[in-house]
């Protein structure tokens, strides 16, 4: 999930004593009287949209959605694909064309049937452009997309209430491990008949999910309980969920440390010394699937053709990962040597190229000058946007600055937003002036997911407006391939090429960082660094 919003909030005590106190007062429609002093705190952002699946392209609605929705498939711990709604999903053409049979008796939260048309009817309003779902390309793959009649997906075919087929434009063996992303999770077709509707499911959703959503105190709360009417695999083994919304993570680290929040997953750069010791056996530091890099978009002046590649190359030899991550992170990051986080399959140490990750002053120092020679890059100062309502990057943007400034000997600085929102907001509308921080968390365990949604043309997530054909050309075909080692060799040409170019420079892979409280058990964190929520329990 693209650049990660995560953490924040800050609550004082005497607001969260008063929050609670008032919980007794709140609509739910399964616990009014329950007391919710006995429901998990944890740590969460206000969403960027709204809560329909196809919309949930950041953190803050994502986390929510996964919990109240389940799809045909869902990742367990590791990441491995688990049937969820679906009864089986098979291919006899090598992935052209999908047969999907569903699980009988699955329903919404509101007791009505999941059917093939809750997948069916959802996928098509997700690709309809004048819907502007936010993961609208997740259905590129799907025959007809491209076709003039945006309603309805022609590879898409309802059989029966518990079947339909998928026919994709193109052979795609890896298409049905997508399928436990949050873009394919269905929902009622009533619920997007409508602009009224889909308004009120963007607010509070009918779901088929663990739990539901019983309250959205925007900017403050939102509350999930269990879901009467879901019967799988991750039924919650806790009475409900308030996710507080934090704008400082220190706050939210403080809290935890007075036991009044029970969970974060996020620790502030200044307690990255102290947290394993502070929190001992509670706090949480493992590999995830997490990756931070720099984004210099190519319609900035000096970042584009032969003098932006020179000038590419000579910032990412100019950084010392190894010490970022040795004394700033304290162990709980390791440097990138590709585009792919390293527990995501696909990952590689040996891509061609990935020199230009390492440290190299005199290399850097080099190339600069022969960037200079094409245009002068003066007394141009380059700039590294942050947002300031996670103290999360701060402490790194200014020690790779000074580095820069520092090896190459140019003028560097950070740049502060106040909100992520307001920076992704200069992102999307290509108003950005600078370079900017940013991030990827897998949606689905495939290298794939690191490559086409952030480098391929039009990507939802092409943050830099980069574009490569001899890279099209690969992503076009490369899933179609049957051999896992021959899709392999693909992707590896696909990273030396974005090698050469750095449409975004690799940082570092993150770990899962994070704690829990006294009050609660049984707390572990998946494989794409988030807590596993159905599994907590309270004490």
């Amino acid at each position: 999930m693209g650049f990660t919003k995560k953490i924040i909030a800050l609550i004082s005590i005497g607001a969260l004593t008063s929050f609670l106190a008032s919980c007794a007062t709140s609509s739910s429609s399964s616990s009014n009287n329950e007391n919710r002093d006995s429901y998990v705190l944890a740590q969460h952002i206000e969403p960027d949209t709204n809560l329909i699946p196809s919309m949930a392209y950041e953190d803050g609605g994502g986390v929510v959605v996964d919990l109240l929705f389940e799809g045909l498939v869902r990742y367990d711990e590791s990441g491995d694909s688990v049937l969820a709604v679906a009864q089986s999903i098979s291919s006899s053409d090598n992935g052209k064309t999908w047969d999907v049979k569903l699980k009988e008796g699955k329903k919404f939260s509101d007791g009505s049937p999941v059917t093939s048309a809750s997948f069916v009817d959802a996928w098509n309003w997700a690709a309809n452009p004048s819907n502007e779902a936010r993961l609208i390309d997740f259905f590129a793959p799907i025959e007809g997309y491209d076709d003039e009649d945006k309603e309805h997906l022609s590879g898409l075919k309802i059989i029966s209430d518990t079947e339909f087929t998928i026919t994709l434009s193109h052979n795609d063996t890896e298409f049905s491990q997508r399928l436990g992303y949050k873009a394919y999770y269905p929902v009622p077709s009533a619920s997007l008949a409508s602009a009224d509707t889909a308004k009120e499911q963007g607010e509070k959703p009918i779901s088929n999910g663990p739990y539901i959503l019983t309250s959205w105190d925007h900017d403050e709360q939102m509350i999930l309980e269990p879901n009467p009417h879901y019967e799988g695999d991750k039924k919650p083994k806790n009475n409900g969920i308030i996710f507080k919304i934090y704008t400082d993570d220190a706050a939210a680290y403080n809290d935890l440390l007075a036991n009044n929040l029970d969970v974060v997953y996020a620790i502030p750069s200044e307690a990255m010394n102290t947290f394993g010791k502070e929190l001992g056996e509670r706090a949480i530091n493992q590999k995830g699937a997490l990756w931070q890099s720099i984004t210099i978009p190519y319609y900035l002046p000096h970042f584009s053709g032969d003098e932006g590649r020179l000038r590419r190359q000579a910032l990412s030899m100019a950084i010392d990962r190894g010490e970022i991550c040795s004394q700033l992170f304290v162990g709980t990051r390791s440097p990138a040597s590709d585009f792919v986080a390293d527990v995501i399959p696909g990952h590689s140490d040996s891509i061609s190229g990935n020199e230009v990750l390492s440290l190299n002053v005199e290399k850097a120092k080099e190339l600069w000058k022969q960037a200079d020679e094409i245009s002068p890059w003066g007394d141009s100062t380059f700039e590294i946007a942050y947002n300031a309502d996670s103290s999360a990057h701060k402490a790194w943007v200014e020690a790779v600055v000074n580095q820069l400034h520092n090896n190459l000997g140019i003028n560097a600085a950070p740049k502060v937003y106040a909100k992520f929102d307001q920076m992704r907001e200069d992102v999307v509308n290509q108003k950005l002036t600078s370079a900017v921080r940013t991030g990827w968390q897998a949606d689905y365990p495939s290298a794939y997911n690191f490559i086409a949604p952030l480098y391929q043309k039009n990507g939802s997530s092409n943050d830099s407006m980069y574009e490569n054909e001899e890279l099209e050309t690969i992503l076009s075909h490369v899933t179609s391939k049957i051999d896992a080692s021959e899709r392999q060799k693909e992707y590896d040409t696909a990273q030396a090429i974005l090698m050469r170019d750095l449409p975004a420079i690799p940082l570092w892979n993150q770990n899962s960082v994070g704690g829990y409280s006294e009050k609660v058990s049984h707390v572990h964190f998946n494989w794409q660094a988030l807590p596993i929520y159905t599994d907590i329990e309270k004490k």
